[in-house]
């Protein structure tokens, strides 16, 4: 069992010294996830890595008990903080700039808008939302690989799915968010 793994149980059962050890355990993990979202924003964000970062790791163990049941579960559950956080961040933005026509975009990777506005976010948001109601494992691993910045293969094992399926799973969502991220822009 690691020391995450270990760590993570005993917050699980009450312990709230466990939660103090943990950051120093995955800060620099955690870090290196939130630089690799932030390298995708445009330039002039205003966001820092290490800004994510800590608001990410307070919404997880901020005032209600954590479950986890694993590392993986833990990181996963910090890349869904730190994609409501880009989102939330990105809405604030967009409320600022009244209007303004949105820009079609393509989805070669899952980091599909290269360069996002905060639209743009909006509109990942609101399809990824409707991906987790229609089609749950293709939102998981799209969270994984584009919030979390794993591998696929790193995703496919954190979610117990044998590489191949994830392969066609990721090829599946990228499709479903595609087409529902543009279908605004057919009419």
């Amino acid at each position: 069992m690691s020391d995450v793994t270990r760590i993570l149980n005993a917050i699980e059962q009450g312990d709230a010294k466990a939660t103090e050890e943990l950051l120093p355990l995955v800060y620099e993990e955690l870090r290196l996830l939130a630089a690799q979202k932030l390298a995708q924003e445009k330039p002039g964000q205003t966001l820092q890595a290490t800004a994510l970062v800590h608001e990410a790791y307070l919404r997880l163990v901020g005032n209600e008990p954590p479950t986890w049941s694993g590392r993986g579960h833990f990181f996963a559950a910090a890349a869904e903080a730190m994609r409501r956080i880009l989102v939330d961040n990105a809405r604030r933005k967009g409320r600022f700039k009244r209007g303004g026509a949105r820009e079609q975009i393509a989805l070669d990777e899952v980091s599909v808008p290269l360069e996002e506005s905060p639209e743009d976010m909006i509109a990942l948001d609101e399809a990824l939302t409707k991906l987790a109601r229609a089609e749950p494992e293709a939102f998981e691993l799209v969270r994984l690989r584009y919030f979390a910045g794993l591998t696929q293969q790193q995703a496919a094992d954190i979610l117990g799915m044998p590489h191949r399926t994830a392969d066609r799973t990721w090829a599946y969502a990228r499709a479903w968010l595609y087409q529902e991220m543009t279908r605004g822009y057919e009419s």
